[in-house]
């Protein structure tokens, strides 16, 4: 496992506003995430928005790849208990879709990205949370924030099978989502 830029596996709070994701399922804690609006504004305020209207509750975790990422996010089909949940991932919200904001930040452990479609313009309402570097993935996808406090949660989060691109079974989830300045 790598350690990315930080020492400890948090990055420091930054001014921006903070994401909190209230885990529940095999794994119960707390993640909290500083976002970015300085680096991703509209990915930044798209996240805080949904979050306020409560469209992250009971979300699941659809696609979690071990030594890779966890993502969630989809507010369309991946609610728990959906009729629809196999559909988890190929939705957004009811909002257009965003901009590509790629930077200069890199994607290492504890970042935040948008999850996207081919297209790069496509970033929604899902989002992913790396367990390890990516380098790959720089300059191809938005960074939204990075994980100050919680990645042992994350590192926690019930992965997916590697044979069907990291779909889980019984999939972990987000209880709550809140924002805080």
């Amino acid at each position: 496992m790598t350690t990315g830029a930080y020492a400890e596996d948090t990055a420091p709070d930054g001014p921006g506003p903070n994401l909190t994701l209230e885990i529940g399922g095999s794994v119960q804690g707390e993640i909290v995430i500083d976002l970015l609006p300085d680096v991703a504004p509209k990915a930044a305020e798209r996240l805080e928005e949904l979050a306020k209207e409560g469209a992250y509750n009971d979300v699941v975790f659809h696609r979690v790849i071990d030594g890779f990422m966890a993502q969630t996010g989809d507010v369309q089909f991946g609610k728990r208990g959906s009729s629809q949940i196999e559909m988890a991932g190929m939705g957004g919200s009811n909002k257009p879709d965003l901009p590509a904001e790629f930077s200069k930040r890199k994607f290492v452990r504890g970042i935040v990205g948008m999850a996207r479609s081919q297209s790069p313009n496509s970033a929604n309402s899902q989002f992913f949370i790396m367990f390890a570097d990516a380098p790959h993935l720089n300059g191809q996808y938005t960074v939204v924030g990075h994980v100050i406090k919680g990645m042992d949660i994350v590192d926690q989060i019930k992965k997916g099978d590697p044979a069907k691109n990291g779909l889980v079974d019984d999939p972990d989830y987000i209880v709550s989502a809140t924002v805080s300045k």
